[in-house]
């Protein structure tokens, strides 16, 4: 069985965990494949730890590797500098399913926080880490300003292949409303791209910490530190090392408007 947290889910948690399985026909998401190791990071070295007086960290919710003392950390980045480091490559390429651009321009890095821009005519960003691995824990803390509803914010733990559907795709935090008033977690498996899925109402314009463990046993999301997707599936898993990627996808079908803004103020990655 996946672990339950050691606190009773939230009523509003509850309500939402109710899991359906469908066959997906949405389209591979694109995004380059990391490395297979990476060094753990020590203290004091750039990116592991907090931003210095970053008022943001008295007001955190508490996240699900406070909540449950994860260990073992491969990298923490709190976008401290004026640009994206070493961790992360961002996409230069067409956008979700060729619709639109991936450009690094849409990025930036100030005060703390990373910011991706999606434009009007599609343009847009994402990017992926460098490092991959088979099981572990992520995190990530970030908000989705109200926007257009063409535009999905989303996190994602994606193939190291490439192979996609077969590898599989864990997405621990997509938003499809303009409003930004539900978080689902979407589990994509086998080459039908099969899913599995569950979804939160929570105001995604507040900053919340979105994160997933997977382990040899089962695959867990967590919002603020609450359990909110479980499943002990055998035939769910994915078959090798994930990246953590961050995008801003653009779905022109799914309205128009001025475009959309994703903010991340840090991200992490643990080994088991």
């Amino acid at each position: 069985m996946f672990r339950a947290p050691l606190a009773m889910m939230s009523v509003v948690a509850l309500a939402a965990l109710a899991l359906t399985d469908t066959t997906s026909d949405a389209g591979p998401i694109s995004a380059k494949s990391g490395e297979s190791t990476a060094p753990r990071c020590q203290g004091g070295q750039t990116g592991c730890a907090p931003c210095p007086a970053d008022p943001r960290t008295t007001v955190d919710r508490g996240s699900a590797a406070v909540r449950y003392r994860w260990k073992n950390l491969v990298y923490r980045d709190d976008f401290c500098g004026s640009s994206l480091d070493d961790t992360w490559a961002a996409y230069n390429s067409a956008g979700h399913d060729g619709n639109g651009t991936r450009s690094p321009q849409q990025i930036t890095v100030s005060d703390g926080i990373l910011r991706m821009t999606g434009t009007e005519d599609g343009t847009t960003a994402g990017m992926s880490s460098r490092y991959a691995q088979r099981y572990g824990r992520w995190e990530v803390r970030a908000r989705f300003p109200a926007g257009c509803g063409c535009y999905h914010p989303i996190l994602i733990l994606w193939p190291q292949s490439g192979t996609w559907p077969e590898a599989g795709e864990i997405d621990f935090a997509e938003v499809f409303d303009p409003d930004r008033q539900k978080v689902n977690f979407n589990l994509h498996y086998s080459a039908e791209d099969r899913l599995l899925s569950a979804a939160l109402p929570i105001d995604a314009t507040q900053w919340h910490d979105y994160a997933v463990e997977w382990t040899p046993d089962h695959i867990v999301g967590y919002v603020d530190g609450e359990e909110f997707f479980g499943t002990d599936r055998a035939d769910v898993q994915p078959p090798g090392p994930m990246t953590q990627t961050v995008q801003l996808d653009w779905f022109p079908q799914d309205g128009a408007g001025a475009g959309a803004v994703l903010e991340v103020d840090w991200a992490a990655m643990y080994a088991l």
